[in-house]
């Protein structure tokens, strides 16, 4: 028998399971029992908030699972948990404390069985030991010594090889009977044949056909509504070119959950696993990779406490890995929250320190493989921000896609608005000076400065060493630790920091002073009319940038021509690494020469390609960075120049792609107008009966600001609906606010209450745990009105607490000018809406409702919701009573009752 008790801790109870029985308890005594005893915990940080003590620790069984099954995956829940272990689920909250103990003893059982991941497991469990993990006690005398000593990680892992540079794709027409041939195949010949689905496939061949002059692509907008099967759709063409041709077709998402769901569907191009391998990669940027030389750092001491529990536990994970991603791979998402992200962002390379061959895992990187594989790859699933990074300024020029494929095309826009920004901020030009000088003042870590990285150039080339020493000595001027206190206290070290100072003080000195700005938001003014500090501020900046960008450039020169001359030294990885550092040098180089061009600005004319502004960013009025911004007015134009020009065709789809508007909305917002060439254009209607299927519900007496109402209308709706709801808010604070209210209220009913931004759980996860349980609901903000994909009966409502109008930032108001003024606005909402809409229905048997809690929604902004959707206008008591009298609702609650 297991010597520790179990703590189950919700916003229904608190209880505590031991051998005698289980038990409720005040919050005072689990507190007090968890202090002084080791406790059987559930995903700890939660079970911690829902006590009110932040410090909870002891035997979380999700640690152990992490241990024993690395990149599998379970729902970090009693019933996830149930599922993997082949338990009974508990069927009520005071079950779960007991239920903790027979779930602990059944995984504790796996090391006597046939346990595939046996290998490491001794060595890993031996340095946990070191660390005083807590489990450590209960695996000791149930995992053996090997007879042999055990390959672990490093010595595991495979290395990639190198391969002859892949030729040019060749010029081939995809005949479309055979696309209708191969959608057959792809979707099964037994299956209903969807006439929708086969106009999208041959309309997407447009993409495919040979371009007929440069700078010319062919660039197909497809608005495919929910239903349609628009995966499959372009997927036909796709393959067919990749096979013909013998190129690869870069398939960009915006979020994860629509990469997971693209990886799954390709099984059915390619059912063989080690086919499918090979000819389907996904790619995303470096920073969601393990790093395995800061994995190394971290397993010798870089990391302590519990960072360095993590660390092995990683460890564990990398070893049996199918791709080291570690946001939205294979690792769980809720593991890195378990420590409260403490170290997981320093195991990846989020500062562009690669030292490529310079490194002595290069050639088992997880990077560089998924690198190598793409290029000989038939799809590439990436997302939009590595697919611009890489037009912009990516090393694999001659791998260059020629084709494209764009899902979720409605957020190009806004990707393309990151990605071509410039801020020139503290915490930017200190990331610089980091890298550039290394450690400073007894910093601790492998982080090696350019002078480190580049000591063999130094030594080989008088005037590229001569460039690394005035690189060095120029980013002194930069900003360095401690530069916001110094700034609070007026005190600014060096032009950089007196530049941010006069930033800090016109942006406080002009910037609103409403309710958002005395509620600790950042504060924000455009750029003009600048006041004499701040002019006076800028000549000095600039002459500190162009002290630093001069020698970068000059540097970058100078190993260009080292490469080309070849010295003895120069064997094969240095010659990767150089070219490595030639990229980043030169990308921080455009990164200065874009800051100088701001700067410029200060005191002279306006630019109108762009929008400039001063900003101090802050969190509950605690100020984190302050700088300058500057964003395109419109960013599909260098969208269109670096991405959609070079290629020979592009699709760009999405289930709202014209955002309840007209076509113009969906090319001004894809590059289209930026094109010689029109965009063709195809439009496949939703197969979905919305008018029988869904309802939408304006409530119109849930007075605006008053949050005891909103909440009230919440927990109505929730009960009525017996949870399956998704909760959409446009500010953080109101839904912090809405579930402290209304999380214990519904526990007692029995319907659980997930929360973005509440809970210490990834968003990924929590959307998890909300498809796996059709009584919990979820509250959440714009991430979750994009990136939820949950049909079925966990899904039936849609509550919005009221229309979501866009923020009045600085660069909102120049683009509403330029686009129309209110009509830009009504655009943007009618998009919004759409997407929230388009969570309900997602398959042919869904039923539910959406409901818009503002009696203020003009019924011109109606136009998002598909057409013949019932809309209704009515008080909240009549609301409430549709929403339980739909006919979904009844079957999904007695569905659920009977899975319990």
């Amino acid at each position: 028998m297991l010597p520790y008790p179990a703590l189950h801790a919700s916003h229904g109870g608190i209880w505590i399971a031991s051998e005698d029985g289980t038990q409720a308890v005040s919050r005072g005594e689990a507190i007090r029992v968890a202090a002084e005893t080791p406790v059987l915990l559930l995903n700890a940080p939660l079970a911690g908030q829902r006590l009110g003590y932040a410090d909870l620790s002891g035997l979380d069984l999700l640690e152990l699972f992490a241990f024993l099954h690395p990149a599998r995956f379970a729902v970090p829940t009693p019933k996830g948990l149930a599922r993997v272990a082949g338990l009974a689920a508990p069927e009520r909250d005071e079950d779960v404390a007991a239920f903790l103990r027979t779930a602990t003893e059944r995984l504790l059982e796996v090391p006597a069985g046939d346990w595939p991941e046996r290998e490491g497991a001794w060595t890993s469990l031996r340095s946990l030991g070191r660390l005083r993990w807590a489990w450590t006690p209960l695996l000791a005398d149930r995992i053996a010594a090997p007879k042999e000593n055990e390959r672990w990680l490093f010595a595991k892992l495979p290395e990639w090889e190198e391969t002859a540079p892949r030729a040019a794709p060749r010029t081939v027409t995809i005949d479309a009977a055979e696309t209708a041939d191969r959608l057959a195949r792809l979707t099964g010949r037994d299956a209903e044949q969807r006439a929708g689905q086969r106009a999208f496939a041959e309309g997407a061949l447009g993409a495919f056909a040979p371009r007929v002059a440069r700078d010319t692509p062919n660039l197909v907008l497809a608005e495919a509504g929910t239903g349609i099967g628009k995966t499959l759709g372009y997927l036909a063409p796709a393959s067919l070119w990749a096979e013909q041709a013998g190129g690869a077709v870069w398939v960009s998402t915006f979020t994860k959950a629509l990469q997971r769901q693209l990886s799954a569907e390709t099984a059915r191009l390619f059912p063989d696993a080690a086919t499918r391998k090979a000819r389907v990669v996904t790619r995303k940027g470096r920073e969601n990779y393990v790093c395995l030389l800061n994995l190394e750092d971290a397993l010798q001491g870089g990391f302590g406490g519990r960072a360095a529990v993590l660390a092995q536990l990683v460890a564990r994970w990398a070893a049996y890995t199918a791709d080291g991603d570690m946001v939205g791979g294979d690792l769980p998402g809720w593991l890195p929250t378990l420590f409260r992200r403490n170290g997981s962002t320093a195991l990846t390379d989020r500062r562009g320190e690669c030292v490529y061959a310079g490194c002595p895992h290069y050639r088992k990187c997880f990077i560089e493989r998924a690198a190598r594989a793409s290029a000989e790859a038939d799809i590439v699933i990436a997302n939009h921000a590595l697919v611009m990074v890489n037009a912009a300024r990516g090393r694999e020029t001659t791998t260059r896609p020629q084709r494209y494929v764009f899902d979720e095309g409605h957020h190009l826009f806004d990707a393309a608005d990151a990605m071509f920004s410039v801020a020139l901020t503290g915490q930017e030009t200190i990331e610089l000076r980091r890298w550039l000088l290394g450690p400073e003042a007894g910093g601790r870590g492998r982080r090696r400065g350019l002078a480190a990285r580049l000591t063999d150039v130094a030594s080989y080339d008088e005037l590229g060493g001569r460039a690394i020493a005035d690189a060095v000595e120029a980013a002194r001027g930069l900003a360095s630790d401690g530069w916001l206190q110094r700034l609070g206290e007026g005190a600014p070290f060096g032009p950089i920091e007196t530049l941010l100072a006069a930033v800090r003080g016109l942006a406080y000195a002009r910037a609103e002073t409403g309710k958002e700005a005395d509620a600790g938001y950042g504060l924000e003014t455009e750029l003009a009319e600048p006041t004499p500090e701040l002019i006076e501020a800028a000549g000095p900046a600039a002459e500190a940038l162009d002290a630093l960008v001069r020698p970068l450039v000059g540097l970058g020169r100078r190993l260009e021509a080292v490469l080309s001359e070849s010295p003895d030294w120069m064997d094969a990885p240095a010659r990767a690494r150089i070219e490595g550092a030639v990229a980043s040098i030169g990308w921080r180089a455009e990164t200065v020469a874009a800051w100088l061009s701001l700067l410029s600005r200060i005191g002279g004319p306006a630019t109108p390609e762009f929008v400039d502004w001063l900003a101090v960013d802050r969190v509950e009025g605690r100020e984190y960075d302050i700088g300058l911004h500057r964003h395109w007015l419109d960013p599909s134009k260098p969208f269109a120049e670096t991405v959609l020009k070079p290629a020979h065709g592009a699709l760009v789809t999405s289930a709202t792609l014209r955002g309840g508007g007209d076509w113009e909305v969906a090319e001004a917002r894809s590059g289209a107008r930026h094109l010689l060439r029109p965009a063709t254009r195809i439009e496949a209607a939703s197969p979905f009966d919305y008018a029988a299927q869904a309802e939408v519900m304006i409530v119109t007496d849930v007075k605006r600001g008053d949050l005891g109402a909103l909440a009230n209308a919440y927990a109505r709706l929730i009960v009525a609906a017996g949870g399956g709801t998704l909760g959409l808010f446009t500010a953080i604070r109101r839904l912090r606010a809405v579930h402290g209210r209304i999380a214990d209220r519904l526990a007692r009913e029995g319907l659980p209450l997930l929360a973005q931004h509440v809970d210490p759980i990834d968003t990924g996860t929590l959307v998890d745990i909300f498809r796996d349980d059709a009584a919990a609901s979820l509250l959440g903000t714009d991430a979750l009105r994009d990136g939820v994909d949950v049909p079925g009966r966990s899904l039936r409502l849609v509550v919005m607490e009221g229309v979501p109008w866009p923020k009045p930032t600085v660069l909102h108001a120049a683009r509403r000018l330029e686009g129309g003024g209110s009509a830009y606005d009504d655009r943007l909402v009618r998009a919004k809406l759409a997407q929230a809409f388009g969570r309900l229905i997602r398959r042919a048997d869904d039923r539910g409702a959406f409901v818009l809690l503002s009696a203020a929604m003009p019924s011109r902004l109606l136009e998002a919701f598909p057409a013949g959707t019932p809309v209704r206008r009515l008080t909240l008591d009549e609301a409430v009573a549709r929403v339980a009298a739909l006919p979904s609702v009844g079957q999904n609650v007695q569905e659920a009752a009977q899975d319990a």
